[in-house]
């Protein structure tokens, strides 16, 4: 699974990597994201112009309410969602077809048991570049009428890299597979399926860092920092 992750990049630095127009949210750096916030995501929106569409970043809750939801602290048990079974799975299925967005992050957190414990490790691209995990996004509306858009993200089976600390990844997403995951219009779900799987793993490095990051409420600098 993927419970934390890091983003430090402003928005403006976010905004020109994946063709973002329009407001842009305010953003400060975070090390550790933890799930119940709102996180930026980009989503695609069609503009009627010969099967072109544009892109927005809005602010999600981290954890999917689906529709049907009676209550909305179902979102803490979905932050995830299978690539094996989200296509299908009654939870995810129509967010699937109809309503995926692009995570923006440079790196994320994994826990290995070891010595008794669970030591975290940090995952990010070697080259320190942000990069997209494939997210699916919905729209909950409560009692009272109000909506909360939430979002989760994909995983699936752990590359070489990350398999040495966890059996499974976040899935990230290589920039020429990000137009067919947020056009709003296209809903086979084989050949975006197909584009979910581990990432590279010469791409990635990883390093163990404190148990600092084990709390939600610690977010600086130090949950990074790597220790021997």
């Amino acid at each position: 699974m993927c419970g934390r992750y890091t983003l430090s990049v402003r928005h403006e630095v976010l905004a020109e990597k994946f063709g973002v127009s329009g407001p842009l949210p305010e953003l400060l750096p975070s090390y550790n994201v933890a799930p119940g916030r709102e996180v930026p995501a980009v989503v695609g929106e069609a503009d009627g112009d010969g099967g072109n569409y544009g892109r927005q970043m809005e602010m999600l809750r981290w954890g999917l309410i689906p529709p049907w939801a009676d209550d909305p602290a179902i979102g803490y048990r979905m932050i995830n969602a299978r690539a094996e079974t989200a296509p299908s799975k009654p939870s995810f299925r129509r967010a699937f077809r109809k309503r995926r967005c692009l995570i923006p992050a440079d790196g994320f957190y994994e826990w290995k048991k070891e010595n008794g414990g669970k030591q975290p490790y940090h995952f990010r691209l070697k080259d320190g570049e942000s990069f997209a995990f494939a997210g699916i996004w919905e729209s909950w509306t409560d009692p009272d009428g109000g909506t909360v858009r939430s979002c989760a993200i994909l995983t699936t089976e752990a590359n070489e890299v990350v398999g040495e600390v966890h059996a499974r990844m976040p899935v990230i997403l290589p920039p020429e597979d990000h137009y067919i995951w947020l056009d709003p219009d296209f809903e086979e779900t084989e050949p975006l399926a197909a584009l979910l799987v581990p990432y590279p793993p010469e791409a990635l490095e990883a390093y163990p860092v404190s148990r600092f990051v084990n709390r939600p409420g610690n977010d600086d600098e130090r949950c990074v920092e790597r220790v021997a």
